[in-house]
């Protein structure tokens, strides 16, 4: 195994808080299947490594975005069935159907193309229907024209090359407690139990689902025959107002000291000098940036910890440096670990993001391919996937 990497600025995940974080959401959702969503590079954890301890866990199917994040499941190993949840070139329709890969029909428009492609290739690729109850991106919309949606969905089905299996649809506002939302989530539901036994009128279909992880958090009662877990595997609650009881963060974000050095009053730090001392402090510069996934709009507002004592960011945020006052560190010395973002007393992934007026999804994703992941279970590395080697 390799477990040897550059001590710079790297990603610590915790697969033991993976693998707990799903058997809590299979719990909550069972009987349901789990589906776990694993676009974005498993929402920047690492894809391969996400999907192979989940596929371990118990995951029966995994999600993406795309045919490339579908493929490269397939060459990590991936055996489980992998839901596209984007659009799929339909000339890709042989593809597809090689591979073992359902994808999201989400028009009538884009199934006659993907149907007269897959024709074309000899083939036939499965689908799930996509509905759009609300949320108001891609899907057969049947807010507006339930009967129009209906009819083209039931057209999908009768379609040659494809094999329409599922259906879906997916929650605009179920991270949000207050009552109008509520309300709408609630009517979302509705409208999608209401099209799913239209559809079924002209036979079953296999696996139907519509939730995601503020959904299966909030309505357990929702979860039909399968639930797309995302942020919650990863051990972030969907939304502060919807907290999931339980769950283990699983990515830290890890940095060293460079260089610690005494600014006096009046000493500036960083671009812009946007930041000047008013007292003695110990500064303690660190091997990470911007560039490195951590927010710019962080600068003077965002806190670290060395040795398990807060250190809060002074200056500008730089492409690959950050100073943080170490004041409350006496014994921190170059080549310390700094934790940024993670356990407290630094900022988790959530606190940062508020701070940063984001959600803890945007913040994750943006951890850089330059920064290695690094593997670990029951406390030691066991692998280091560096993008860049």
């Amino acid at each position: 195994m390799n477990t040897a990497f550059d001590a710079h600025c790297w990603a610590e995940i915790d697969l033991d808080a993976l693998a707990h974080n799903f058997r809590l959401v299979q719990k909550r959702a069972a009987p349901a299947a789990v589906c776990a969503v694993v676009k974005a590079d498993a929402y920047g954890h690492g894809d391969r490594m996400a999907a192979r301890t989940l596929a371990e866990a118990g995951a029966a199917w995994f999600a993406v975005s795309s045919l490339a994040e579908a493929r490269r499941l397939r060459r990590g190993g991936i055996g489980q069935p992998v839901l596209i949840l984007g659009m799929t070139r339909p000339e890709c329709a042989g593809t597809l159907a090689a591979e073992g890969i359902t994808q999201a029909v989400y028009s009538l428009e884009y199934a006659r193309a993907l149907s007269q492609a897959a024709e074309a290739a000899g083939t036939a690729v499965e689908c799930h229907l996509k509905i759009d109850t609300g949320m108001g991106r891609i899907g057969f919309g049947a807010c507006r024209d339930f009967e129009g949606a209906a009819s083209g969905l039931l057209e999908c089905r009768r379609l040659k090359g494809l094999c329409v299996t599922g259906a879906f649809q997916h929650f605009s506002v179920a991270d949000s407690r207050s009552e109008e939302d509520e309300r709408y989530t609630g009517e979302q539901y509705a409208l999608f139990c209401r099209m799913v036994k239209r559809l079924e009128a002209a036979g079953p279909l296999k696996t139907v689902h519509c939730s995601n992880s503020a959904g299966l958090t909030v309505h357990p009662e929702w979860s039909l025959d399968m639930v797309r877990a995302g942020v919650i595997l990863y051990g972030q609650d969907p939304s502060g107002q919807v907290p999931f009881p339980g769950l283990r963060p699983v990515m830290t974000l890890k940095t060293v000291v460079s260089q610690v050095k005494d600014l006096a009053p009046g000493d500036c730090v960083g671009y812009g000098r946007q930041y000047t001392a008013d007292r003695s402090l110990r500064a303690a510069t660190v091997c990470c940036g911007y560039a490195d996934g951590y927010p710019r709009c962080l600068s003077n507002l965002g806190t670290a910890s060395i040795h398990g004592k807060p250190a809060p960011v002074i200056g500008q945020v730089s492409m690959d440096q950050i100073v943080l006052d170490a004041s409350a560190v006496p014994e921190v010395s170059a080549g310390d670990e700094a934790v940024l973002l993670g356990p407290a007393p630094a900022d988790g992934f959530a606190q940062a993001a508020g701070k940063a007026g984001t959600i803890s999804y945007e913040l994750l994703c943006a951890v850089a391919r330059r920064v290695p992941r690094v593997y670990l279970r029951g406390g030691q590395a066991v692998e280091v996937l560096d993008y860049l080697e």
